[in-house]
């Protein structure tokens, strides 16, 4: 047990409040009875948080999960999971528990969750505030892909630049296009776009940090929002979804259908508004389409795709 494990369990080990505790990287790093017990965790047993919640969906047990398609569900919930650094919800367990739940984010990801039993208020009034709950989750939710969307992205924009602002911290945005997508909903048709669409945000949220945000701003177009990171580390996040995207087989019973993107990547400078790094990021996109697609460029910088040996 690492030291910030081991002061946790001192202070919460026997509390009956749910405690636990996630790094940069959403595993679980610490974990107290009541929480253990609640999600069906062993002692010492170190799950990422997807792990854990596919094995006790498979098992019928820990949260409730109302979405039928758990693989849909998952992407969406991790597309807004640890993006904030604070937030809090209700939810329901399979044994009739309902809890409210608290998401503190740290600087360096890690993240604090805390959750109360709260099954002794009355139904109606839970039901209420879930009724509002979701609604505020569909208003941020991209509805074809289910990750976030134009507006939930841009609050984390500006709520990068802002920290930025305070504290000096260097960030990145990037801007992501499908290439010849057009070309794509004319030969095929808008259900094999739509497909593409879902495939390629399926492919980079699974790819994608925590403590980052990733999004659809609008038709083929998509964002990366990355604090604390540098232009240089941004690239080669970059580079390992294109490679990614590359091996891409939407369509199985066409597997020579291939798909690529490009993307331009700022990063932010002192006194930057979010409408500045987005601006820029979006003329580096622009940039990157211009030298031919399926690659990427930063502030003048491009990156050549790597090329094919036969």
């Amino acid at each position: 047990m690492d030291g910030i494990s081991a002061n946790l369990s001192k202070l919460y080990e026997n509390t009956p409040v749910l405690v636990a505790a996630y790094d940069a990287f959403d595993r679980l790093r610490y974990a107290n009875g009541a929480f253990r017990c609640a999600f069906f965790i062993e002692p010492g047993e170190q799950p990422f948080w997807s792990e854990l919640m596919r094995r006790n969906r498979a098992a019928g047990r820990g949260t409730i999960i109302r979405e039928p398609n758990f693989d849909s569900w998952l992407v969406s919930a991790k597309s807004r999971r640890g993006k904030q650094p604070f937030r809090a919800f209700e939810t329901d367990l399979v044994d009739g528990r309902w809890l409210w739940m608290t998401e503190t984010v740290q600087p360096n990801g890690w993240m604090l969750c805390i959750a109360s039993d709260i099954t002794e208020i009355r139904a109606e009034e839970r039901a209420v505030r879930q009724d509002r709950d979701f609604a505020i989750k569909a208003s941020y939710t991209d509805e074809l892909t289910g990750i976030a969307n134009r507006r939930y992205v841009m609050g984390r924009v500006d709520e990068m630049t802002r920290t930025s602002i305070q504290h000096g911290i260097v960030g990145c945005v990037a801007i992501l296009d499908i290439d010849n997508f057009k070309q794509i909903n004319d030969r095929f048709g808008h259900a094999t776009g739509d497909l593409v669409l879902r495939d390629f945000a399926l492919r980079i949220q699974e790819d994608v940090r925590r403590t980052d945000c990733f999004g659809r701003i609008g038709g083929e177009e998509f964002a990366l929002v990355l604090p604390d990171t540098q232009v240089d580390e941004a690239l080669l996040i970059l580079d390992r979804m294109l490679a990614i995207v590359r091996m891409a087989v939407p369509m199985p019973e066409q597997p020579s259908f291939k798909y690529t993107f490009s993307a331009g990547v700022a990063e932010w400078m002192a006194g930057e508004t979010a409408t500045d790094i987005y601006t820029r990021a979006d003329r580096a996109l622009y940039a990157a389409k211009l030298a031919g697609r399926d690659r990427i460029a930063a502030d003048g910088l491009r990156r050549e795709p790597p090329a094919v040996v036969a």
